[in-house]
């Protein structure tokens, strides 16, 4: 078998239908659009469109609110900053802040703050955390090897 013997199993595959050739090829003429009026004509839409009633789409309850003021923040995981001290790309002696996850990778970029959750082993002591949020969970990790969290004042 080569490449160029290749080819569909017969009736897989089936040859367009060339429209307005003619009377008799059974699609001349007004080329399957009927008779008339706009839907015949070229470049219409009327998709969504129920005659006289309300639209489908406005016929569906909305639900939610999406805040724009909402702030945006990097979630970390506590076993992932653990692997960043543990490979040396964070200094546990240090502040951890924003600014250093991002030098160290672990972040992306800096959003509108980083908060910290708990997951996974963390066991670096006395690490210093300057975030924005930390979960309970998280607070209790860093609290369980002697560590602290600075929160901002409004998030305590």
């Amino acid at each position: 078998m080569r490449l160029n013997e290749l080819a569909d199993n017969k009736g897989a595959t089936k040859n367009r239908t060339r429209i307005g050739r003619g009377i008799g090829s059974g699609k001349g003429k007004t080329g399957g659009r009927g008779v008339k009026g706009q839907k015949s004509r070229s470049g219409v839409s009327v998709n969504g469109f129920r005659g006289e009633q309300t639209n489908l789409i406005q016929q569906m309850p909305k639900r939610g609110f999406n805040n724009p003021f909402a702030k945006k923040f990097n979630a970390v995981r506590l076993d992932r900053i653990q692997t960043a001290i543990d490979s040396g790309k964070l200094d546990a002696k240090g502040v951890i802040d924003a600014k250093a996850l991002v030098e160290a990778g672990v972040i992306r970029r800096a959003k509108d703050g980083v908060r910290l959750i708990a997951g996974g082993e963390f066991k670096a002591s006395k690490v210093t955390f300057k975030v924005d949020h930390a979960s309970k969970g998280a607070q209790a990790a860093v609290d369980a090897v002697g560590g602290k969290i600075d929160l901002p004042a409004a998030a305590e």
